[in-house]
This record gives structure tokens, sequence and C-alpha cells, in this order.
């Protein structure tokens, strides 16, 4: 743990991280009753929104071609700043217009640089400390969404939306800023590939990772929502539930990462989608508040084990390879992306249990196709 801590990018990577998911959460938790109290939009403009937000992250195939022209690290910083732009100017633009110009310019900002961090990650990191850093960094993260639920809770009803999201957002900025004195990041291990990589035995990654975005999406788009329009919870008992599920996996991120250690990917893959299995059928039934929210809490919870997938490509990948196949990866999980939170805010329409019922249908192929996890592994290891 000393010797991942001791590589200045884990300095570099984890201020980053902290920036992106505070400035993130912020935005998440302002986001639905902004929607609706303010702007009075239903759950079609929310599905719209949601399908624009994951456009940046379909042209997350871009990352390569600014990566000849600009170093990675660089890169995941001027992302940050992007975010915390997009962030700042969100409550100055009250309208369904607005909101989908300001979502963009925060999407941008937050897809381009998850994909420079998880490659930066998986290059400067082994095999054993790479789940570990993953682990660490979305621990921190959790205690940085923590102090801003807190804060939440105590001081935003005393200021408008508009203070709320420019507080934020230039707070992201400023601290983003201060990146650029950290002056002893070393080049990348390995020369990266220049240009798209794509290649048959990286199937199962592929696979993986567009049934992950297609599943993340519904959670994303319609179960905050769900507990405000179906079951009005406030901005402070949104902020207070985002308080509870950091406080839990503040914990449970650095366990989650050594389990990979220790137990493999296959293993705790299918532990996270037979469990997303139950917790889709859940929101399609359930009727008490409180237990909507207890499912809330379980899906972010098992949403943290999707780091597994980015380390079973470590292992099968090529380190040449990492970079453009991080933002191809990045395009594939946001194919379904796009287009699904259009369609599943009209099948809301229709009836809001269809959405999650797609997403626990989703679960049920995701655990089905990481059986294949241990042949995938035992292949890569003959031809080696």
């Amino acid at each position: 743990m000393q010797n991942i801590k001791k590589n200045p990018m884990y300095l570099y990577i984890l201020i980053l991280t902290l920036c992106a998911t505070g400035g993130l959460q912020a935005s998440r938790i302002l986001f639905d009753n902004f929607a609706v109290r303010i702007i009075d939009l239903d759950g079609h403009h929310i599905g719209i929104i949601q399908s624009i937000r994951e456009i940046p992250g379909f042209l997350a195939l871009l990352v390569i071609y600014l990566l000849l022209f600009i170093k990675e690290h660089r890169l995941a910083s001027l992302s940050v700043l992007l975010l915390g732009l997009g962030v700042a100017l969100t409550g100055f633009f009250p309208s369904f217009a607005g909101l989908i110009f300001t979502t963009l310019v925060t999407s941008f900002g937050f897809h381009y640089y998850e994909t420079t961090n998880q490659s930066l990650t998986l290059q400067h990191f082994s095999y054993g400390d790479a789940p570990l850093v993953f682990g660490l960094l979305r621990s921190y993260g959790a205690a940085c969404n923590i102090a801003i639920s807190i804060f939440f809770l105590l001081i935003a009803p005393y200021f408008s939306y508009q203070i709320l999201y420019l507080f934020f957002g230039i707070t992201v900025m400023v601290v983003t800023l201060s990146t650029y004195r950290i002056h002893s990041i070393e080049e990348n291990p390995v020369v990266q590939k220049k240009g798209m990589v794509l290649r048959k035995r990286y199937w199962l990654f592929y696979l993986l990772t567009f049934l992950s975005g297609a599943r993340r999406q519904i959670f994303v788009a319609f179960a905050v929502f769900l507990l405000v329009k179906k079951f009005d919870f406030s901005i402070q008992e949104i902020a207070g539930l985002f308080l509870v599920n950091n406080f839990v996996n503040y914990f449970l991120s650095p366990f989650i990462g050594r389990c990979i250690v220790k137990y493999g990917e296959r293993r705790v893959l299918s532990l996270e989608y037979m469990s997303l299995i139950f917790i889709f059928i859940g929101y399609a039934v359930v009727e008490d508040k409180y237990i909507a929210a207890l499912l809330y809490i379980f899906d972010h919870i098992f949403y943290n084990f999707a780091i597994a997938i980015r380390t079973f490509f470590h292992k099968i990948a090529d380190p040449a390879d990492i970079a453009p196949s991080m933002a191809v990866g990045f395009t594939i999980n946001h194919i379904a992306a796009v287009v699904l939170p259009v369609i599943g805010g009209l099948l809301w329409m229709i009836d809001y249990r269809i959405p999650f019922l797609a997403g626990a249908v989703l679960s049920l192929l995701s655990f089905i196709s990481v059986q294949s996890i241990t042949a995938q592994l035992a292949e890569n290891v003959q031809k080696e």
C-alpha cells in the first residue's frame, strides 16, 4: 500500500477524482429537484436529457485522437475543468434546452476524465495494485460525497439553485488547477498505440462493458427520478440518502478491491449481477419509500463491483492497447446508453415498472456472460 501512495500518479489521480466525484455528486443531488420543481420536467424529458448526457461517452473514442496532441494526464485535468464549468453554468439556464446544454458540457468533462483516469490507473499500477487503487479512489470519492451531502443537509435550504451550482462548479475548477503544480508525473510505462484498437480476443470485455452501460443507464436515469416522482423525496432527503450511501461505500470500496485480488473477477461480478436482478425487480414492485431508498443504496454498492471488468481486461490486454481500448470501451459502454433512456422514458409513460424489469433482464444476461471469464484468462495464459 505504501508503494501505491508513493507513486506521484496516485496523488494526481486522487485530486482529480475528488474534484470530478464531488462536482458530479453536487450536480446529481440538485438535478432531479431542479428539473421537477424549477423547470417542471416529466419522465420523457428526463429520458431525453439522460440520452443526451451519454453522447460524450459515446464519443469517448475521440480521446484516442486528442492524445496525439496532448499528454494523457493533462487531458485528464482539462476534462475535470470542463466538468466544473458545466456545473457552474447549470443554474443560469433554467429551461429544458438550457439543461441539455449544461448537461452536455458537464458530461464531456466527466466521460473524458473517466476514460483517461481508468487508462492511467491500469498503465501505472500492477495487476495486484490496480484493484486496490480503484477501491481507494472510490473510498475517498465517497468521503468527499459525504461532506457534500452534509453541506446540502445543513446549508442548501438557505441558497438558490443558481448559487449552489455556481459554488460547486468554481470550487471544482480551482482545485483542479492545483494539479498543474505536480511536475513529477512520469511518462506512461508503455508507449500506447495510436488510433483505434479492436481485437477479437477482447470480446468478453466488450460484451460486459456494453451490458453494464445499458443496465447502468436505467439506474442513472430512473432510480432517483422514481424516488422524487413517486415517493416525493425532497432535496434534503436525496442528500441524506446520498450521505448514507457514501458512508457505506467509504468502508466497502477498499474491501471490494481486496476481494477482486483474493477471489477473482468472475466471482465478484457474478455476485453483483445476481444481486442486481433482484434489486431491479424490487424497484418495479416496491411501494414503501424507505425500502425504495434501501434498494438504491444496495444498487450503488454493487455498482462498485464493476471495477472488476477493468481489472479483468488489465490481465488479458496487451499493455500498449490500454489507452485506446479504454476509449473504445467507453464508446461501447454508451452505445445503448444514448438511446435507452429515451426509450425508457417513453416506456415509463406507459408503466414506470417496465424500465426496471428491463434492467433485471440485462443483469441476467450479464450473469450468464461473466461465467466465461475463467476460460478467457486461461486462454490468455496459454498464449503467453
